[in-house]
């Protein structure tokens, strides 16, 4: 493609950016992501990103919001195809979130990264990255509402959790825990019966 033809994306220009930046990211790394390699993947002239992201920071940002929203559909997909009870679900999230980092390592690795600690910048990814606690958060308010948790409150019980999904899928990508997507079912279920939720 002719940089000049960067302008015949229209909408499509940002997609095809942040598609540039995840395959540079599978491939290499956070590392690999500038703003000139993106350009040169996804055939345009050099300047064209910066009518979509004003700078490297913005890019990475995207990115990671996309990331956040392909773990929260996942996860929802999980959600539906277990049953109907709030405890399984959670069950059935924390395996989905496991596969989710084993799966994607690289891109997982970014949307962790200090580099995006701060969200304040950047509004999407924050509503992005808040999704998958939300479905934590609200399931877990199911079973305190029903009496099904005790001596925990649903906050402190979705950090736990959540803890407990990262360091698996974190332990799991560095080569640690080949078995993590069992131990994240395990793990959960033994976290729930424990609080009296299964």
């Amino acid at each position: 493609m002719k940089p000049e033809s960067a302008w015949h994306y229209a909408g499509d220009l940002r997609a095809a950016l942040v598609a540039a930046a995840l395959a540079l990211i599978a491939e290499g790394g956070a590392a690999a992501l500038t703003m000139r390699a993106v350009a040169r993947r996804a055939g345009v002239s050099a300047m064209a990103p910066y009518h979509h992201f004003r700078d490297r920071a913005a890019l990475v940002a995207a990115v990671a919001a996309h990331g956040f929203d392909q773990l929260y559909s996942d996860k929802i997909a999980a959600l539906a195809a277990a049953p109907g009870d709030p405890a399984q679900r959670i069950v059935a999230g924390a395996i989905a979130y496991v596969r989710f980092v084993r799966e994607n390592p690289a891109l997982y690795r970014l949307m962790k990264s200090s580099e995006l600690a701060d969200r304040a910048d950047h509004p999407d990814l924050a509503i992005a990255a808040a999704r998958p606690g939300d479905s934590l958060a609200a399931m877990l308010g199911e079973l305190a509402a029903a009496g099904r948790l005790h001596g925990t409150t649903p906050r402190d019980a979705g950090q736990l959790l959540w803890a407990l999904v990262h360091g698996l899928g974190t332990l799991s990508i560095d080569a640690y825990l080949p078995d993590a997507e069992r131990l994240a079912g395990e793990g959960a279920a033994a976290m729930l019966a424990g609080w009296g939720a299964l």
